[in-house]
């Protein structure tokens, strides 16, 4: 089991895999566990989104924070543990300092707010997380005191972005000759290549670094992990182990509901692809209630008895509209965008094809895509077609191809050859994804003008810094060309009128998606984005279950729906779990009508 796994545990262990697997939960058991060894252990999240707080129950920053472990809440003199949040907005602002400062006092104030300006872009914002994690894990005297460093990464697409940001930043400060490029002057991070090449071969070295591949017994999360292990094995991250969370298995096995439960999770490993069979693997049991707090994590790694849990108790009512009624009022206008926005693993994915596709059925020109670069639209529309309905993705490869086009055609046409050579240069800047991305958004968003566009977004940090780079996103292309895409110039109005957006909220009947989600909702109305309903997804609660996990599990699940029509939302429904999983036009039908 786990004590296994840690037995020979290196220096650095990673967590990472799709959104909702349960990294954090790992992540936290695990230096919880080490901690308990007596081992010195900091614990590290580099999720824009990160809930460590919340699981541990102690306020972080972004430096190390002693974490109490014992119940009391004493923190011993020789605390063991410590954990710290890699703020992205913390970091930016200290690094944008750090680049402005030797020249206060030298250059003109309007130069300074120039450069103050410039460093004010989301490009700015990546490279300064960059920048503290290469510190942790490329320069070993910043972590010197501590035995082992735990990092909970954010969800894959992110994760794998981080991992890879090491060699594109040194390839491009390699190949650059200006001295400048979308960060400003380039000296501050010619001083950080060496710290960067350490860091790339601290992820790739067996005897200290282990990336553990965090998945569920789920078709999408197993898919998931083995596209993960692959793209890290061509980056030479062959040091690889897997764990498989929330494995179910039946207590009673007249229960319907708890065998389709446990079938599910059998059919999914069975058909694991291959990469993945060849990992280590280690398998962590399901629990029936959400993992906060100290002895939570503990019992993570533990087998629960049945007669632990707690007596039945009556159920209570939980009034939530159904999908099929929601589904009408969001076509009342006729056109306009749908966003799925939600913690990784809240089902946005599905919440989104089968809005698109109820919205087809009823007759109305649909187009589906995603901003996720870890989304599977296709896999769970399935093969069938529907009239009216059309599938897309915003890829950023693609994207960046074409705006790196159109920049050179109209921005380098007035230009001689060494201007050309320096646009060209400063387009091959890992910042230029970001643009082109983000632009692809702003068309999508757009296109909403005759017809419906159902968005199933990133993961709510990234859209969130997504939505909030609208005003970087104008400073960073005006630099690069003149003109202003009219869609860009008119996304922020569009998707603050209500006649035009609903944003569909979606989470699942647990603590750190709900909380999340909440989060999500406070950071929109600051945006000035008011969410149109909440969705609570995969819940137990109205399903008629006799096995003793699963009745815990609902009286487990009604704290959390109350608090989403008490507090967070005046328009809510709940969907069911289902034992057959929601793919294909035949199940996404049952979804939409249950």
């Amino acid at each position: 089991m786990f004590d296994s796994f840690l037995e020979h545990a290196p220096r650095n262990l990673f967590f990472t895999g799709k959104g909702g697997v349960g990294k954090t939960s790992v992540a936290c058991a695990t230096a919880v566990k080490l901690a308990d060894q007596g081992k010195r252990v900091l614990l590290v999240s580099t999720d824009p989104a990160s809930n460590l707080d919340e699981v541990l129950g102690v306020s972080l920053t972004n430096k190390p924070t002693p974490v109490p472990l014992h119940a009391s809440g004493a923190i011993a003199t020789s605390s063991t543990l410590y954990a710290l949040n890699l703020d992205p907005e913390k970091a930016a602002a200290e690094y944008r300092e750090r680049m402005v400062a030797p020249y206060r006092g030298l250059l003109p104030p309007a130069a300074i707010a120039s450069m103050e300006e410039q460093f004010s872009g989301s490009c700015t914002l990546e490279i300064a997380a960059f920048d503290e994690f290469s510190r942790l894990l490329g320069d070993p005297t910043a972590t010197h005191s501590f035995d082992h460093v735990v990092f909970d990464t954010a969800p894959t697409g992110h994760t794998l972005r981080l991992l890879t940001l090491p060699s594109a930043w040194s390839g491009f400060m390699e190949q650059n000759t200006s001295g400048t490029s979308c960060l400003g002057p380039l000296a501050g991070l010619q001083a950080q290549q060496s710290l960067y090449r350490e860091t790339v071969k601290a992820l790739s070295d067996p005897a200290t670094t282990t990336l553990v591949l965090v998945a569920r017994a789920e078709k999408s999360a197993l898919r998931e992990a083995a596209r993960t292990s692959e793209e890290l094995a061509t980056l030479g991250v062959a040091n690889q182990s897997l764990i498989i969370n929330a494995m179910f298995e039946a207590h009673d096995t007249s229960d319907p509901v708890a065998m389709a439960m446990q079938r599910r999770g059998e059919v999914a490993l069975s058909e694991s692809p291959v990469a993945l069979k060849q990992l280590p693997t280690t398998y962590l049991r399901w629990k029936p209630t959400g993992v906060l707090g100290l002895e939570s994590l503990r019992a993570l790694f533990c087998e629960e008895s049945i007669e632990s849990l707690a007596e039945r108790q009556p159920k209570t009512s939980i009034p939530m509209q159904p999908f099929g009624t929601l589904i009408q009022e969001l076509a009342k206008p006729g056109h306009g965008v749908i966003l799925a926005m939600g913690k990784g693993g809240v089902g946005k994915t599905t919440i989104a094809t089968a809005v698109a596709m109820g919205l087809a059925e009823l007759g109305y020109s649909v187009h589906l895509t995603t901003t996720d670069p870890a989304a599977h639209i296709a896999a769970t529309l399935g093969a069938e077609s529907l009239p009216g309905l059309t599938v897309g993705r915003i890829d950023p490869v693609a994207e960046t191809e074409k705006y790196r086009r159109e920049v050179m055609q109209k921005a380098g046409s007035t230009l001689d050859a060494a201007g050309k050579a320096l646009l060209e240069e400063d387009l091959r800047s890992p910042c230029t994804e970001e643009i082109a991305v983000f632009r692809a958004f702003a068309d999508a968003v757009a296109s909403a003008a005759n017809r419906f566009v159902v968005l199933d977004t990133a993961p709510t940090g990234h859209t969130i810094l997504l939505l909030d780079s609208a005003l970087a996103y104008h400073r960073e292309v005006t630099r690069q060309t003149s003109e202003m895409p009219e869609a860009v110039t008119q996304l922020l109005p569009r998707l603050r009128d209500p006649e035009f957006t609903r944003v569909l909220i979606v989470t699942l009947p647990e603590a750190t998606p709900v909380h999340e989600a909440a989060s999500l909702q406070r950071d929109l109305r600051r945006a000035q984005i008011e969410p149109f309903a909440w969705i609570v997804n995969q819940s137990l609660h109205p399903i008629p279950v006799t096995d003793p996990l699963l009745l815990h599990r609902q009286i487990h699940e009604e704290k959390y729906l109350q608090e989403v029509i008490s507090t967070h939302s005046k328009r809510a429904v709940l969907i069911p779990w289902h034992s057959e999983p929601p793919v294909g036009r035949e199940q996404l039908d049952e979804l939409i009508h249950s």
